[in-house]
Order: structure tokens, then sequence, then C-alpha cells
């Protein structure tokens, strides 16, 4: 299974687009967002591709009802999920990341700090960075092939789409 990962939007719609444009150009089979979308008109713009997605709240997420109207798989993080055959613990805060929430995992993924993380596991532990691109400067995404793990961190201002 192919997976597209985005985190930290933060109402930057014109990079959501881009972002769902390449997942799905990529045939990603699942998107998991890492929190921070902000307001419900971030969310249209996830879920307009009609992919599956699953995804945390984050810090910034103020309008959690409004939020949650439109995507029935946002949860309060961490969130533990199988997608694949794999366990996956998907949280917005890399400080909610305790040894017993990492337990059994074999992917950890996290958002906040807008910046790419990937360390080797078990577990395997990634950030995608910030689609947004409103803290770093950069706008990334990253693609997660669960079948062997291999991830590819992708900056979305050097992407055709």
């Amino acid at each position: 299974m192919y997976v597209g990962i985005i985190s930290d939007t933060h109402d930057n719609v014109p990079m959501i687009k881009k972002a769902m444009s390449l997942f799905r150009d990529r045939d990603v089979d699942h998107i998991i967002h890492g929190g921070d979308f902000v307001a419900p008109f971030s969310m249209e713009a996830l879920v307009e591709p009609g992919i599956p997605l699953t995804a945390v709240f984050g810090n910034n997420d103020g309008e959690r009802k409004g939020l949650s109207s439109l995507c029935d798989t946002l949860y309060e993080p961490p969130h533990r999920f199988k997608l694949s055959g794999r366990t996956i613990v998907l949280t917005h805060d890399p400080e909610t990341l305790t040894e017993d929430v990492r337990a059994g995992a074999d992917v950890l993924i996290h958002g906040h700090t807008h910046e790419v993380r990937m360390e080797e596991g078990p577990p395997l532990l990634l950030n995608p960075g910030e689609a947004s691109g409103w803290v770093s400067g950069k706008k990334t995404v990253a693609f997660l092939d669960l079948e062997s793990l291999e991830i590819e961190v992708v900056d979305l201002e050097n992407e055709e789409s």
C-alpha cells in the first residue's frame, strides 16, 4: 500500500490542493495527516480527492466540531490504527510518543515541528515537514510504501502537478 503523508497545512489551500493533485497523480491508496489544518475550509480541500484519509487534531485546530463534521476519520492524538498489516501511531506533537505509545508500532508519524524527520526503526519515525511553508519556507509531503517502509520526501514547490 502506498501512502501520502502531510501535516501542518495551516490553511494554505493552494499547497493543500497541490499536494492532493500529487497524491492523485502518484496513485496513493491512503492519506495520513498529522494535524494543524486550522479551519474547516482546509479540510474540504483534503477530502475533495476522495482518497481515504486518517488524521489527528493539532494544537492549532480550534474549530474541531467543524473539522470533524467534514471527516469522520479525524481523531484525538495519539491515534493507533492498522493499515495494510502495519501498526501506525499518528500524533501531532512528538512529545506524546512515550514508550508505552510506541510499544508494538511499526510506524510513528508526527507533525508539529515543521521539520522533516526520518529515523529508521523499528519503529520507523517520520515527520513529513510542513505543507504550508509558513514557518520553514519549505513545503513538503512524504510518500511511504507500507510494504518496504521506504520513504520519499517531496518539495511541493519543485513538483509539477
